[in-house]
């Protein structure tokens, strides 16, 4: 008989769990059966000991199977069913930009993202500053956006990792969430869960990453693309700078509005568009659209030149409830803050280091980001037009434009955004946004065990 106790005191103790006794857990995890106790140790002794990646890759299918899992070949879509997922940072809209212009490349995009919460936005509160916007779909209309728009980013529902859901909810709780066995399976639980054919990870490092430092995000990279490989899923992971902001705007009105303006032409951010590309490309060469890397570059970015990508979007905004001319008439429909002034520079010089951790922060004091899951959020707040590291500021120039629901918020948030950004002398020059790409072609698969020591 397999007992809950028994298979925690053995990774307790350092010893590896077999797949027998990681599906029994997970199974009583979904039913009930396993107490948030027993949960919450389980969850602690692999914090502890780590995984093997095949302990780690069985955990992933465990949780995968313990609710729904879409089948897309009933659509016949006729084109790979392919996502990508961020690990989370500070201005970072990309998802908005990249699965429309996937779509545009014959890709099928049902994109699972997520809320924010602590310093870093979500994806969801993103797009639900649209009225009418559905980030909750039953299946049908799922199905329907993805067949007729090609993309549909939507939540995590009831049906999908329900197993996942359990244990996050507790590991929130009991300081385990940093576990990079546990990230790989919750993340790769709901990938796979979503039918997809190839996945791409957007490893973030920096001030403003979950994993701050590079060693940790290339752990992390390296256990999410070898586990996804085990568990039959085609994954290649970029390693990506978060030392600053990635978009000049941080907020969900704004992150939302600078997407569009980025997909009709109105403003490309370099930095952005970059990593729009990079992302993309990996996306068409792990669905096998395209052979070389420079060849997807190059669809990616017709696909947003030609407005094929903002007509995908625009598609998928109608499919998923929102309105028919947002593209031509934002204004119309994103919500404005009442109050909007300036940060000015205090002294001539050059942006030597942004804090990005305490600028997502500040967006959340503004209204615009959750503290607890449950917080409800202000769409129209944030922080627009921000510099960047290695940008020359005049005194008296703009650093950025806050946001804000009233002055009181608008003169503390400026304050703290003046203490964020960091001006000296000497031009610093800014790290490229790209910084690594692993596919898992080395064939060495790291041992969770190590990692987590």
């Amino acid at each position: 008989m397999l007992l809950p106790q028994e298979i925690i005191r053995k990774k307790r103790d350092g010893l590896a769990i077999d797949a027998q006794e990681i599906e029994h857990f997970i199974a009583g995890l979904t039913d009930g059966r396993i107490t948030e106790g027993q949960a919450a140790a389980f969850a602690m002794a692999i914090f502890m000991h780590g995984m093997t990646t095949a302990e780690c890759a069985t955990l992933t299918r465990a949780m995968t199977h313990s609710g729904d899992v879409l089948d897309w070949s009933r659509e016949a879509l006729g084109g790979p069913v392919l996502d990508k997922h961020s690990t989370g940072g500070v201005g970072d809209n990309v998802s908005l930009i990249l699965a429309p212009a996937v779509a545009a490349c014959g890709g099928f995009v049902p994109m699972i993202s997520g809320r924010g919460l602590g310093h870093t936005g979500g994806t969801l509160d993103k797009l639900e500053a649209i009225p009418g916007y559905c980030a909750t779909p039953d299946a049908t209309r799922l199905a329907r956006a993805v067949r007729n728009a090609g993309c549909a980013i939507i939540g995590q529902t009831e049906r999908l990792a329900p197993a996942d859901r359990r244990l996050y909810a507790i590991r929130d709780v009991t300081a385990t969430v940093e576990s990079i066995p546990l990230i790989t399976a919750s993340i790769l639980s709901k990938k796979l869960a979503a039918g997809l054919n190839g996945l791409v990870m957007d490893v973030k490092t920096g001030s403003g990453a979950f994993m701050p430092t590079l060693k940790q995000s290339r752990a992390l990279a390296e256990s999410i693309v070898h586990v996804a490989q085990q568990a039959g899923l085609p994954t290649h992971a970029l390693i990506t700078d978060m030392d600053q902001p990635l978009a000049s705007a941080a907020g969900n009105a704004v992150e939302t509005l600078h997407a569009i303006e980025h997909l009709t032409g109105v403003k490309r951010e370099p930095r952005v568009h970059e990593i729009v590309l990079a992302l993309g490309a990996e996306m068409l060469l792990v669905g096998g659209l395209v052979s070389q890397r420079e060849d997807g570059r190059a669809r990616i970015d017709a696909a947003i030149r030609s407005g094929a990508a903002a007509e995908r979007f625009a598609r998928m905004v109608v499919e998923l409830g929102g309105p028919a001319d947002l593209l031509e008439n934002s204004s119309k429909y994103l919500a404005a803050a009442p109050v909007v002034v300036p940060v000015v520079a205090r002294e001539d010089g050059f942006v030597t280091r942004m804090a990005t951790r305490d600028i997502g922060l500040i967006v959340v004091e503004l209204g615009g980001g959750r503290r607890r899951a449950q917080d409800s959020i202000d769409p129209s707040v944030g922080l627009t037009e921000m510099v960047g590291v290695g940008q020359q500021v005049t005194r008296g120039e703009p650093l950025a434009f806050v946001h804000a629901a009233n002055d009181q918020a608008a003169a503390r948030a400026a304050d703290l955004l003046t203490k964020a950004i960091e001006i000296g002398d000497e031009q610093s020059v800014a790290q490229p946004v790209v910084i690594d790409r692993i596919d898992g072609s080395d064939g060495n698969a790291p041992d969770g065990r190590d990692v987590a020591e």
